[in-house]
């Protein structure tokens, strides 16, 4: 399958101490690449690259926030100096934010925006440069269900993952030319920390489960697959994409 092989990549993940980064961090490093876990507390990343590594898998860390500019520039320059190369950026970190309409504050606003989307865009900008130089790369960014389909509360958030996909679309084609591709994965009910408090409305859960064509929420696990089809030879004419997992829900009526 030396399609789907990665040997030989650098991937950086960010977001990625847990949930559904570290399931696609983990499918990476499966796949043969090297993996820069990121997330904002090295004492964090530790434990979970060690775990990699006892597994067999070539992992190392890079500790920043992705919603600091200045941290993300010297944050993608450390990993790419430091393995002399940089093939793929997962940008996965995110942030949610749900309030009534009329609950929600400029700077409730401008946080979720600054994570979820604003982050990602230059991020891209970071990683884009050295794939251009290397005449190939793999921009993955993490989207989600709601970006295009509706649900209460949460407009911030959709909205981010909305202009997410967006972005995505732009930058394919502006990066097309130098062999860099770059899709929107849109994850959608998924069991992850950030679900937590969606979990603990059983009601809401049997709602949308039942909701589901494969009658079950996603694990993080579902989501390496698909990382490593995008990242690998085997996804090198796709690009542009906003590609959904999500059991099948967006299409069910």
């Amino acid at each position: 399958m030396s399609l789907f092989s990665l040997a030989g990549r650098v991937a950086l993940v960010t977001g990625s101490s847990r949930g559904l980064g570290l399931g696609m961090a983990q499918g990476l490093a499966e796949a043969g690449a090297t993996v820069v876990l990121n997330g904002r507390d090295p004492a964090t990343l530790a434990p979970v690259a060690a775990d990699l590594r006892a597994a067999g898998h070539r992992v190392d860390t890079e500790a920043f926030d992705v919603s600091d500019e200045a941290a993300v520039r010297a944050g993608v320059e450390a990993v790419a100096a430091r393995h002399g190369r940089l093939d793929i950026l997962l940008a996965n970190a995110g942030t949610h934010g749900a309030k009534p309409l009329a609950e929600w504050r400029v700077e409730d606003w401008d946080r979720v925006l600054r994570t979820n989307l604003t982050a990602c865009f230059f991020a891209a900008q970071q990683a884009a440069a050295h794939m251009i130089r290397q005449r190939h790369g793999r921009i993955i960014f993490t989207g989600s269900l709601t970006g295009s389909r509706g649900r209460p509360t949460i407009h911030g958030y959709a909205a981010s993952k909305s202009a997410l996909a967006a972005i995505a679309r732009t930058l394919a084609a502006e990066l097309g030319p130098h062999g860099i591709t770059v899709n929107t994965l849109a994850p959608g009910y998924f069991e992850t920390e950030l679900s937590a408090g969606l979990r603990a409305d059983t009601a809401f859960v049997e709602r949308m489960t039942t909701r589901i064509p494969l009658r079950r929420w996603g694990t993080p696990r579902d989501l390496a697959g698909i990382a490593v089809f995008l990242a690998s030879e085997a996804g090198s004419y796709v690009t542009g994409q906003e590609l959904y997992v999500d059991g099948g829900l967006g299409t069910a009526l």
